[in-house]
């Protein structure tokens, strides 16, 4: 049974279209999962400031505040960050720093008219961010589980891709850089292991986190 609630079904629905795009695997399908999955963070944020207290562990908030905290993007995330003050000084799951650079290459997608196709890691990033709040605001423990079961609801079972980990990508990418293949186009090491070899990308991802050197039992 779904721990998704009716009145959090709007970012909810928002989350799982997203995914319906980023498992298409498209360039158009991308940029389209980049700006639905930005998207779902903010009317996570909208859809739980306009509940009911009762529909929200009968929390209530200032009216001033909350009217300062629609105006934009940026003051959603003060929210957040209020929030988890509130929560008792819990950590951003995702760097507000990182969701906020996600933000921006959407809103080249969107606004900015230079074409071309976002960044995997750009997509992941706020992937994470919107399942994250999606979670932390409506209370619901495992989102991944969520969206899997929707998707199958719709479409039936399938496989589901591996997603990318950020902290392997960052660790990777720290220790690797960046690949160049021609005169004018480079890619994140992590990037390149991950569609290469899936076990491998694991495999190094995890031994970096830990401290070690992916050439220590000879992963090089």
């Amino acid at each position: 049974m779904s721990t998704v609630r009716n009145w959090a079904r709007g970012p909810f629905d928002l989350i799982v279209h997203a995914e319906g795009h980023l498992r298409a695997g498209e360039d158009i399908d991308r940029s389209m999962a980049l700006i639905s999955f930005d998207n779902a963070v903010e009317v996570s944020v909208t859809a739980y400031l306009m509940l009911s207290p009762i529909h929200r562990g009968n929390v209530t908030y200032q009216n001033a505040d909350v009217e300062k905290w629609q105006k934009n993007y940026h003051t959603k995330l003060d929210f957040i960050e209020a929030d988890l003050r509130r929560r008792g000084g819990l950590p951003w799951k995702v760097e507000r720093t990182d969701i906020v650079w996600a933000h921006n290459q959407r809103n080249e997608q969107y606004h900015g008219g230079t074409g071309g196709v976002p960044g995997r890691r750009a997509v992941k990033t706020i992937r994470e961010a919107a399942i994250w709040i999606f979670g932390l605001l409506f209370d619901v423990v495992d989102v991944e589980k969520e969206i899997e079961d929707e998707i199958a609801t719709l479409t039936g079972p399938k496989k589901p891709k591996p997603q990318p980990q950020l902290d392997y990508d960052k660790a990777i990418d720290a220790r690797f850089g960046m690949i160049k293949f021609t005169r004018t186009s480079s890619y994140y090491a992590s990037d390149v292991l991950y569609e290469l070899d899936h076990d491998a990308y694991k495999a190094i991802g995890a031994k970096l986190c830990a401290g070690g050197e992916p050439d220590d039992e000879g992963d090089e």
